[in-house]
C-alpha cells in the first residue's frame, strides 16, 4: 500500500522546467559559449556534483559553473518576476486527494530551500507538503538516490511504500536507485527506451496518480 508521494518540482509541479530550457543557453551565450538544446535537456534535475563537472567536461576546467548558475539565476528571475510561474496541469488537484486519503507528501527538489519555499508559496501548495527536502541537504543530488532515500527516511516510510514523481531522466533514475515505485508525468520530453525501464507507470497529467495510490 502506498503510505507517500514524493514529487520533484521544477517541471513536474511548477511550470517551471521551460524557463531552465530558456536561459541556461542565453547564460553560456552571453560568457561566449555555445549550448544546445540537447544539452540543456540532459541536465534537467542534474545536481551537485554531477552539474559542474558535466560543464566542465564540455566546456574545459576552466569553465566558472558557479559564476554562469549565477548569471542565469539572475536573468532567469527577472523574467520570473514579470511573467510568474504557473502550477502544472492536476497539481493542486492531486494534492487535494492525498490529503484526503492522508497520504503523506513531499518535495524533493534539485532546487535551494529557499526558492522551494518561494515557488510553493506562490503557487499556493505549500500547506499540502509534510516535508520539503532539498538536494542541499544530502551529498549528493540526482540521479544518486540520496535525496529519495533521505526523504523516505524523514517521511518516515519504506522507498517501496512510497510513489516517486518526476518529469525528468536524472530525477527518474535517482528514485529508482532509491527503490521508489516512479511515475513519470512528461514535461520537456517524453520517455524514451532506456528510460521506461526504469518507470512503474507514465501519465499525462498529475490527478490520474490518484490510479495508482492503492
Amino acid at each position: 500500500m502506498i503510505k507517500a508521494v514524493i514529487f520533484d518540482m521544477d517541471g513536474t509541479l511548477i511550470d517551471t522546467e521551460k524557463y531552465y530550457r530558456e536561459f541556461w543557453p542565453k547564460a553560456l551565450e552571453h560568457f561566449g559559449y555555445h549550448m544546445t538544446d540537447e544539452q540543456v535537456l540532459s541536465i534537467r534535475s542534474l545536481g551537485r556534483p554531477f552539474a559542474p563537472l558535466q560543464f566542465k567536461q564540455w566546456y574545459g576546467e576552466d569553465f566558472d559553473y558557479y559564476k554562469i548558475r549565477d548569471y542565469r539565476t539572475k536573468i532567469m528571475n527577472e523574467h520570473i518576476s514579470k511573467a510568474g510561474i504557473s502550477l502544472k496541469p492536476g497539481a493542486k488537484e492531486i494534492l487535494q486527494i492525498l490529503n484526503e486519503k492522508g497520504i503523506a507528501t513531499a518535495v524533493a527538489t534539485a532546487s535551494d530551500l529557499t526558492r522551494t519555499n518561494r515557488y510553493l508559496e506562490q503557487t499556493g501548495i505549500i500547506k499540502y507538503f509534510t516535508k520539503l527536502i532539498s538536494a542541499t541537504m544530502v551529498n549528493e543530488g540526482k540521479p544518486s538516490p540520496d535525496i529519495y532515500l533521505y526523504a523516505c527516511e524523514q517521511l518516515g516510510f519504506k522507498p517501496q511504500e512510497c510513489i516517486a514523481v518526476e518529469d525528468a531522466p536524472n530525477g527518474i533514475i535517482s528514485a529508482y536507485k532509491a527503490g521508489c515505485k516512479v511515475i513519470m508525468v512528461p514535461d520537456q520530453t517524453e520517455p524514451d527506451y532506456e528510460i521506461s525501464k526504469y518507470l512503474y507507470a507514465c501519465v499525462d497529467s498529475l490527478e490520474k496518480i490518484s490510479d495508482f495510490l492503492n
